[in-house]
């Protein structure tokens, strides 16, 4: 489940690097993210030798929720087996955690995710999108286009997440966490 907002003004936007990363694996698959369904749009796959189904919420990211149960409840999949891809504003450009549980934070795709769900026992792959220097307006940043010299460090998240999913299917949440988990090295460190 990646989380962002439709519409083609959100597209290239922090807050939409959860569509684009589940974009990244339909892509890999060779599938599109276009079946309507559930309130999202979705493509059954497979991910290391695992029946997976892509899919991003329609929405809005304050909603994500709504969506989410309902494709659980369709497809009747344990909240367990569902792993959310999503930007993470606390995290810095370019860095990836993964986690099994757990709260929200600050983001509201979340949240709503956890109220509908009435559970955090679902794997996140959190993606860094956090600015380089403080921004007093946060809903405009993750929601302003990525500038066009962080269009690299995207594409290496991309890269990352892809790679976490597989990680995460194919080895487990431990692994890929250990994997994933470290500290990116900035200039200064």
């Amino acid at each position: 489940m990646g989380l962002g907002n439709p519409g083609y003004e959100y597209r290239l936007t922090p807050h939409n690097l959860g569509f684009m990363a589940v974009d990244r694996l339909a892509e890999e698959c060779g599938v599109e993210v276009t079946r309507r369904e559930a309130q999202a749009l979705t493509a059954p796959t497979e991910i290391e030798r695992v029946e997976v189904l892509l899919a991003k919420p329609q929405t809005y990211m304050n909603l994500s929720g709504m969506a989410v149960k309902r494709l659980i409840e369709k497809h009747e999949v344990s909240v367990k087996d569902l792993i959310v891809l999503v930007d993470d504003v606390e995290l810095p450009l370019g860095s990836l955690r993964i986690r099994t549980h757990g709260s929200a934070g600050s983001h509201n795709g979340l949240k709503s995710i956890i109220g509908a769900l009435e559970s955090d026992d679902f794997v996140r792959v959190r993606m860094g999108v956090g600015p380089e220097h403080p921004v007093e307006d946060r809903a405009s940043y993750v929601l302003g286009r990525f500038r066009g010299n962080d269009l690299e460090t995207v594409a290496s998240v991309l890269d990352q997440a892809s790679e976490a999913v597989r990680v995460i299917l194919r080895e487990g949440s431990h692994k890929a966490m250990n994997r994933f988990n470290r500290r990116v090295q900035t200039p200064s460190s």
